[in-house]
């Protein structure tokens, strides 16, 4: 057994659990959902074994009987489940009496949204900050709140170390393993995906290799905006019988589905500062240690920049972009801890482009940089600062996110900050 780790949600779910009647943690098998729930729950249906299916098919009221809070875990094995909690809330909707786990939109839709009554909550794989726990020194939450926040700390972590981060894995169980027994499980994770998960949602894939294919080329992808059918001709050079769009458009929804593919949205601001934004996401898988498999990557290729699975045209190596994903997986951690939202900048003809745009719901952001370098110069925050001569007061503030040693704000008031050292 792993032990736990805390997790940053955890504080989520804490104060929406004091005024909410039901919770659905929602997000890829393995990220630790269960483990969370069980630590609040009394009562645990766990909807994958059919005995505890057949007994709540048989007997409904058992939700209304059980000792709150009830955890009813993976949930889309039984759809109807969403129901029998919505109704129940609606009898009773005292705080804290239902928590749903799903690993899995599911097929079958539940007949009402559960609006207002279940609020659901994502939970991805572990930042930085919940894998290296008491490191960080600077806090996105400061950072947001516009108090000129304090920026100072010092870590060891080095590029070595961040390559070997990103290839642990944020999944818990799958991290704790020594490296030889990690990368199998990694590769069985995939391979689950292609045999199991696709069938499970309703989809019988056809060509199983040309779908891992496609995710390969999707993983080449991490980090660009590159279009849907640059991703299908780089998994399929040469071949003239490609698969429909169709096809490739179900496997994006499956995987979406089952909450594998975590794209970071294009910024659009309300007001008229800027206008000739692209929209186009970018493209990650919910670990980048998923994408690393998929491309074959270790730490000792990554180092040496060798090449890696289908070509995708990008700019910089593909540890640059693993160390990108890395970063925003953090951040959509950090971010959603404080109600705030993930978005890029990129302008239409590409001149300029900021790597993550972190947005208050005031519409005010934060504007980072990822850099794989130890050293910042004028030249790597050009994009900041025209960014902030452009949008003026609605930057709050900005900064680029390193593999440095030091936490420190240069003259120019844009921070530097080692990944390690950014936190919630």
């Amino acid at each position: 057994m792993v032990d736990y780790l805390p997790r940053i949600v955890d504080g989520e779910l804490d104060e929406l659990s004091g005024g909410l009647a039901a919770l659905s943690i929602e997000g890829p098998k393995g990220v630790g959902k269960t483990a969370t729930a069980q630590r609040r729950a009394r009562t645990m249906l766990a909807l994958d074994e059919p005995g505890q299916r057949e007994l709540l098919a048989a007997d409904p009221a058992r939700l209304d009987r059980a000792s709150p809070p009830v955890l009813v875990d993976e949930w889309q094995r039984y759809p109807v489940v969403w129901d029998l909690v919505r109704r129940s809330v609606d009898r009773d909707p005292s705080p804290g009496r239902f928590l749903l786990t799903g690993s899995a939109t599911p097929v079958s839709a539940p007949s009402h949204s559960g609006a207002g009554r279940i609020v659901r909550v994502r939970m991805r794989p572990m930042a930085l900050a919940e894998r290296l726990p008491g490191i960080a020194t600077v806090s996105l939450r400061d950072m947001l709140s516009g108090s000129a926040s304090r920026i100072d700390g010092e870590t060891d972590l080095d590029l070595p170390s961040y390559t070997e981060e990103l290839l642990r894995s944020g999944f818990p169980a799958i991290r704790a393993m020594p490296p030889a027994a990690r990368r199998a499980q990694l590769n069985g994770y995939l391979d689950r995906i292609v045999e199991y998960d696709f069938p499970e949602q309703g989809y019988l894939v056809r060509r199983p290799a040309t779908l891992r294919a496609w995710l390969t080329a999707y993983a080449a992808a991490t980090g660009t905006t590159a279009a849907y059918a640059v991703i299908l001709d780089a998994a399929t050079p040469g071949e003239g019988d490609k698969p429909a769009k169709t096809t490739t458009i179900a496997y994006r929804d499956v995987l979406s589905q089952i909450w594998l593919l975590d794209p970071v949205p294009g910024w659009l601001p309300s007001r008229s500062h800027l206008s000739r934004l692209a929209q186009a996401p970018k493209h990650y898988l919910v670990d980048p240690a998923l994408a690393a498999r998929l491309l074959g990557a270790g730490a000792g290729s990554l180092l040496s920049d060798s090449q890696h699975g289908p070509v995708i045209p990008r700019d910089g190596t593909l540890l640059g972009a693993l160390f990108e994903s890395l970063i925003a997986l953090n951040l959509r951690v950090y971010a959603q801890a404080s109600e705030a939202s993930v978005h890029h900048l990129r302008t239409r003809n590409g001149d300029h482009e900021v790597d993550f745009i972190v947005e208050r719901d005031d519409r005010r952001v934060v504007a980072l940089e990822v850099k794989l370098s130890t050293t910042i110069t004028d030249s790597d925050v050009t994009h900041l600062r025209w960014l902030r001569d452009s949008i003026g007061d609605d930057l709050i503030d900005a900064a680029v996110i390193t593999t440095g040693r030091y936490a420190y704000r240069r003259a120019d008031g844009i921070a530097v900050i080692p990944a390690a050292l950014l936190g919630p």
